[in-house]
């Protein structure tokens, strides 16, 4: 099929991409731009200067997020939110969550360009800590606009022992006016966000841009292991209650679950684990570490919870360890609106593309916005399926063919 003429200004997104990966870079390609750091603030503010350019009213809201607004002709009809997150992973990328806000921000520019009003308001946000790396929970500002915090989230430590209420008031919030920061129920109509796929289906099949069709439930555990501490040298191996064996054991079961079933989309990983007192000559006594679990298919999951639960009681019990499991985040699998994904079907075909779609096994603040109102997503292909890691890429033409039809998207909602 023949591409059709872009809209958007393709020149001007790609400068602001790459302006916004210098804050916080690390590397030729990397970013490190973890949520309410200096690095953060920078992008921030940043963004929020390029949002007052393009004539946006712009804020920065008591949970950290980034907020600006475009009025419509009917300022008190529900609002139609585009975006995503510029937080980044400790050793992330440059596209990751980025290219939603700026496409968005590439979307109201090119309708003030051409002179479309919209019939309700339009607000295009940068969510605060939709990444969860710092604070061990992500969707933070997503969570927080819609006024579903837990009573601890300000409690959680990074690894440095700073709280997130102290990160958050350094950055310039105030967590005693979170409610001045929610939103009204019912006052959002719809979201819209553009994302990079993070993995590997659009980039095989040569497709440049996907709809997306919903997104996986994650389960995120904390799995905490105490054994008992002992010269290494000295106690005899029948003897040991050595808590990192355990953890292995678990890491490895937790592998085995989650491959246990052939062509099932199912992914389980351990991606941080901490060994006290972590020395090489003693057997080590606390091991804390997490797991996280996904599948589109809820009841598989709950299964494969149960066989791991299992496997870490039959372990501790093997070795005589103690055990905690706190469960983080528990979110069972959303879909994208289907009236939504017909207007993206629609003019995807009138760029020139055909529609493809997919599933999402990464979770983004889509999956929280799903419970307040109707969604839609859209994939922009990533090379080799590569993100969380400086090697992450897009191309610039692949981002803004995705932009096209977020624009196109946005305009048609934009009427209704």
């Amino acid at each position: 099929m023949n591409v059709q003429t872009l809209t958007i200004n393709k020149e001007r997104l790609e400068e602001r991409i790459t302006a916004l990966s210098k804050i916080g870079k690390i590397g030729e390609t990397g970013v490190r731009r973890l949520t309410l750091s200096k690095e953060d603030r920078h992008a921030v503010e940043t963004v929020k200067g390029w949002m007052e350019e393009v004539g946006l009213t712009a804020r920065i809201d008591h949970f950290g997020n980034l907020i600006g607004r475009m009025e419509g002709k009917n300022p008190d009809e529900p609002i139609l939110m585009l975006g995503s997150h510029i937080d980044s992973q400790p050793y992330g990328g440059r596209f990751d969550g980025t290219i939603g806000v700026l496409g968005a921000l590439e979307v109201v520019q090119t309708m003030k360009e051409h002179q479309i009003v919209p019939n309700r308001p339009i607000e295009v946000i940068a969510f605060s800590d939709e990444e969860g790396c710092r604070f061990n929970k992500g969707l933070f500002g997503v969570r927080g606009i819609l006024g579903k915090l837990e009573e601890s989230e300000l409690d959680r430590k990074d690894k440095d022992g700073v709280t997130r209420k102290e990160a958050l008031i350094e950055f310039g919030c105030d967590p005693a006016k979170f409610k001045e920061s929610e939103y009204q129920k019912g006052s959002i109509a719809s979201f819209l966000e553009m994302h990079i796929e993070q993995g590997p289906v659009l980039d095989n099949l040569n497709k440049p841009v996907g709809i997306v069709t919903g997104i996986s439930g994650p389960l995120w555990l904390t799995v905490e292991l105490e054994g008992f501490a002992g010269h290494a040298g000295s106690v005899p191996m029948p003897m040991r209650k050595d808590a990192l064996v355990g953890a292995a054991k678990v890491i490895v079961a937790l592998n085995e679950i989650a491959s246990g079933e052939p062509g099932a989309p199912t992914v389980g990983t351990v991606g941080s684990l901490r060994v006290f007192p972590d020395s090489r000559n003693i057997i080590p006594e606390k091991v804390s570490f997490t797991v996280d679990l996904r599948d589109i298919d809820l009841n598989r999951r709950h299964k494969l919870e149960a066989q791991l639960r299992a496997k870490i009681t039959e372990i501790t019990e093997e070795h005589q360890l103690q055990c905690k499991i706190t469960e983080d985040t528990n979110s069972e699998p959303r879909y994208c609106a289907e009236r939504i994904k017909e207007i993206m079907r629609q003019e995807i075909q009138n760029i020139g593309l055909e529609p493809m779609e997919l599933m999402s096994g990464p979770f983004h603040d889509s999956l929280a916005m799903s419970y307040e109102c109707e969604y839609g997503m859209i994939f922009v292909r990533c090379k080799d399926g590569i993100s969380h890691n400086p090697k992450e890429f897009s191309t610039f033409e692949d981002i803004s063919l995705g932009t096209e039809l977020l624009y196109r998207t946005t305009v048609k909602m934009a009427q209704e």
